[in-house]
């Protein structure tokens, strides 16, 4: 129950914390309604927006969830020593291409030759909990808005490229705007750990007009076959279309609201 409860604080929604959990929606809403009911006490507003915590609710967590972390920590023996003091442990969680990131990570090594830099994959309903549990001493992910209990911070932005097939009506257009792909299938990755995480901004460019989305149970790679197949169309930032050519496709940047990925 408290895993549901964290999931609800973490992403302000009982939706959404049941995409990150990969269960249904009522499984998180009855769980934390059980939770409540045992402890008498009203952790969440609920409003057609999401769920926020109350007063009460805010403070319960907050005592709770550091106890609750450091016994997960302690069963999964990740308690580290002073020996560890000069390893910095970074996670990538959905980054593509991110050239700014490359220069980043090069400079920091320049000016800290004594570092040493652990870099892994983090799943996206996961990162939050793996920088409480300081699993990670940093985490480099997709702008994810104001991140409860954790500090983050815009380091840079990207504009959005559009894939279409070599044969497709609109690949001599020097740059498309989102009308333009107007109900064409948007094909977009869904991993083992779930929807990607800006899968809603996705639906509501597609509910303005924009392209349907199509989430397919695949990676990146497979995704941009189907597109060479001429089966839809597919994103990635300016940094990965810029220097991944693909036979019999095409990459054309997109213009105007929603065209920068922060």
């Amino acid at each position: 129950m408290l895993t549901y409860a964290f999931a609800a604080v973490d992403h302000g929604s009982m939706r959404q914390a049941a995409r990150a959990l990969r269960v249904q929606e009522s499984s998180v809403s009855r769980n934390v309604v059980k939770l409540e009911q045992q402890l008498d006490i009203q952790l969440f507003e609920r409003d057609v927006r999401g769920v926020r915590l109350t007063k009460t609710g805010r403070a319960w967590i907050e005592i709770v969830r550091a106890h609750y972390d450091g016994l997960l920590d302690a069963f999964a023996e990740r308690v580290r020593d002073n020996k560890d003091a000069k390893t910095l442990r970074i996670g990538l969680c959905c980054v593509t291409g991110g050239e700014f990131l490359k220069r980043l990570i090069e400079r920091f090594g320049k000016l800290y030759p004594d570092v040493r830099l652990t870099i892994e994959d983090v799943p996206s309903g996961q990162r939050l909990s793996a920088i409480r549990r300081r699993r990670f001493d940093l985490v480099f992910t997709h702008h994810i808005g104001t991140a409860k209990f954790c500090s983050s911070e815009v380091f840079w932005q990207e504009r959005l490229f559009v894939l279409l097939p070599s044969c497709h009506s609109l690949v001599e257009r020097p740059v498309l705007r989102w009308s333009d792909l107007a109900d064409m299938p948007l094909l977009v990755p869904y991993g083992l750990e779930g929807p990607p995480s800006d899968l809603c901004l996705l639906e509501r460019i597609a509910a303005g007009g924009g392209p349907a989305i199509h989430t397919c149970r695949a990676n990146q790679a497979t995704v941009i076959f189907q597109v060479q197949l001429g089966q839809g169309i597919t994103l990635a930032e300016a940094s990965y279309a810029r220097t991944i050519a693909i036979d019999s496709a095409r990459w054309k940047p997109l213009s105007g609201k929603n065209s920068v990925r922060t």
